[in-house]
Order: structure tokens, then C-alpha cells, then sequence
């Protein structure tokens, strides 16, 4: 029965994919759904599955090699979703019991034995609300969220990878593996949420990272690159550690004020409204929690590029740094606390500017 989804065989990434809540709906949807498809991946086959409504999104990264050893390294929270796309990944998941973690990490493995798969890859399933799960798919590859995994195990997946495609066996065994602590993933699109998500083209004229205990960025952007319609809008991806969920909350919420970049819109703004909402903070993870940020319910909404840049600190008496410098050396009085004057006239060295 309904609701039903329509999703290409040949891809993923939410493209193909339509929810269809009657049967008159189903031809248009139908059609709509295998001309994105054909499109987006040159194979217009699409499949139907039963959708379940208010479901979490779980998945359990796996490792296997040639001579059939596979294990898992734990799971993911991916539910913050929208258009089908993940906007904020979490691992451990807050809702899975170490009962229901253990159960489903062993079906992950079974059904990776039972092909005999080898190489880096990820079981994906649904959660509903009642605590059953589902197969969803399997990604043959390693995923965009594969850093926040590495961070909670210690477990580097691209080096595994390396070796398993050089026939090498895996170093590790289940009870090798260990979660410690928390962390978390954003994706930093170059989106306009102040209008519909609309992605946003240009050259980037300023960028600065985050830095600090427990922060990651892996990027291939730079000042002075070009962002083109022609590719995905996920230019960068923040991860954050923390011994806790709540450590590792505050840790993104701080790294998300100071990620600054210029000359094309983010969705870093969203990012930091949804972060701070209650339900977030509370765990309560759905697809549909995306669209409670003030940024998406605001129409014709003036829009940013980032978080508003903090005005330059050094003294006025100093002479304007150039602009474009990342290293700046600026004269300042500094005197130290004992009171002799000895740092005095003494040059400043501004790093991370």
C-alpha cells in the first residue's frame, strides 16, 4: 500500500526519487522520477519500495578484505536530510541501545559475508520509531561522511582501503574496535538557504578555517576558486570531536562562527540555526527537521555569505595590513605584566587572520 518511493536503480544522492501518497499520482511521479534518472545517470530503471514515514537513517560502516575478514566500525546517524541529500552526520547515533547496535552491526556483516564483499562499504538502513529496521541499500565506496567515523575510532578507512586493494589483510578485528567520544559532520554547500537552497556561483574572494581542539576541514577550495554550476554544491565538510555529544555540539557551533567565506552564499547560516534548535540538541533527528530553521521560512530575506566577519583588532595608530595577506605583522604597545616595559614597541605576530 502508501506511501510508496520511486528511486533510480542506477544512482543515488536523492536524485530519481519521488514519494507517491496515491495511485493518481503515480504516472506523473513515475514518469518525472525515470527522466531525472535518465539524466542524472544515463539509465532511466527505477525501482519501488515502501516508505516509512518518521524513520531515522542508520548506517554501518564496513571493512572487508580478500580472504573473507569483514567488521564494522560502528554506525552513523545521517537523518538530517533534505531533497534525500544528508546535511548533518553524527556517530555514534543518540537513539541506538548497545543491544540494538550489536544487532545490527552482525546483520551488516552477514549481509556483506554473504557476497563475500571486499573493500571499504556501508549498510544502509531505515529506524522506525518502534525500533525495527530495514535494509535500505548498500554503498560500494567510501562516503562523504566516512571522517566522523575515523575520528571515533581512531580507524584510518582511506589507508584500510589502500590496503586491502594491495591484497593485504585487514589489522583489525572486531573487538579491536572501540568508539571514543563523539563527532559530527556539516556539509558546507554553496547554497543560498535565504532562497530555497539556490545554489550560488562565483569566485571566492576570502576563506578561513576553523581551527582548535577536535576540528576538522577537508576541502579542495581555495581564494581565488572558482565555484561552477556544472558540479555539486558541497564545497567543504567541517567535523568536530568532543568526549560527548554535548562537547562535541558546542565545538561546531564555535567552528561555525568562524568559518568565513566570501564571494558565494553557504548554508553555514542554516547550519548554526538548526544546530542550536532544541529538537536538535535533544536528539530528535528526522528529515523533516531541516525545514524548523528560521533561514527556510523567511521569503525575499536579505542574504549572507557567511557569519558577519569580526572587525580587524589591531590598534588604529598601526597601518592598514594588506587585505589580502594571511600573515600580518602589526605593530602594537604591549606591555607585560610585571610592569617594566620591556615588550614595548615590540611586533606582534597575527597568524590565522
Amino acid at each position: 500500500g502508501f506511501p510508496l518511493l520511486i528511486k533510480a536503480s542506477a544512482g543515488g544522492g536523492g536524485k530519481g526519487q519521488r514519494e507517491v501518497h496515491n495511485i493518481e499520482e503515480m504516472p506523473a511521479l513515475l514518469a518525472s522520477a525515470r527522466r531525472e534518472s535518465e539524466s542524472a545517470f544515463g539509465d532511466g530503471a527505477v525501482y519501488l519500495e515502501k516508505m516509512v514515514e518518521g524513520a531515522r537513517h542508520i548506517e554501518f560502516q564496513l571493512l572487508g578484505d580478500k580472504y573473507g575478514n569483514i567488521i564494522h566500525l560502528g554506525e552513523r546517524e545521517c537523518s538530517l536530510q533534505r531533497r534525500r541529500q544528508k546535511l548533518v552526520e553524527e556517530c555514534p547515533s543518540p537513539v541506538l541501545s548497545s543491544a540494538l547496535r550489536q544487532k545490527m552491526g552482525e546483520m551488516a556483516v552477514r549481509a556483506a559475508q554473504s557476497v563475500s564483499y571486499t573493500n571499504a562499504g556501508t549498510i544502509e538502513c531505515l529506524l522506525d520509531k518502534h525500533g525495527n529496521y530495514y535494509f535500505m541499500e548498500m554503498n560500494t565506496r567510501l562516503q562523504v561522511e566516512h571522517p566522523i567515523t575515523e575520528r571515533v575510532t581512531g580507524i584510518d578507512i582511506v589507508k584500510e582501503q589502500i590496503r586491502i586493494a594491495r591484497g593485504r589483510k585487514l589489522r583489525y578485528k572486531q573487538e579491536d574496535v572501540q568508539q571514543n567520544g563523539w563527532a559530527m559532520e556539516c556539509r558546507i554547500n554553496a547554497e543560498d538557504p535565504f532562497n530555497n537552497f539556490m545554489p550560488s556561483t562565483g569566485t571566492i574572494t576570502r576563506i578561513n578555517f576553523p581551527t582548535g581542539p577536535g576540528i576538522r576541514v577537508e576541502t579542495g577550495v581555495y581564494e581565488g576558486f572558482t565555484i561552477s554550476p556544472y558540479y555539486d554544491s558541497m564545497i567543504a565538510k567541517l567535523i568536530c570531536w568532543g568526549d560527548t555529544r554535548a562537547e562535541a555540539m558546542m565545538r561546531m557551533r564555535r567552528a561555525l562562527r568562524e568559518f568565513r567565506i566570501m564571494g558565494v552564499k553557504t548554508n553555514i547560516p542554516f547550519h548554526i540555526q538548526l544546530l542550536g534548535s532544541t529538537r536538535f540538541q535533544a536528539g530528535q533527528l528526522t528529515r523533516a527537521l531541516w525545514k524548523t530553521a528560521s533561514c527556510c521560512k523567511r521569503k525575499n530575506a536579505p542574504t549572507r555569505t557567511s557569519p558577519r566577519l569580526p572587525p580587524r583588532w589591531w590598534p588604529t595608530a598601526t597601518a592598514a595590513a594588506p587585505p589580502s595577506r594571511s600573515l600580518a605583522t602589526a605593530t602594537a604597545t604591549a606591555t607585560g605584566r610585571s610592569g617594566s616595559g620591556r615588550n614595548e614597541g615590540r611586533k606582534l605576530l597575527v597568524t590565522g587572520y
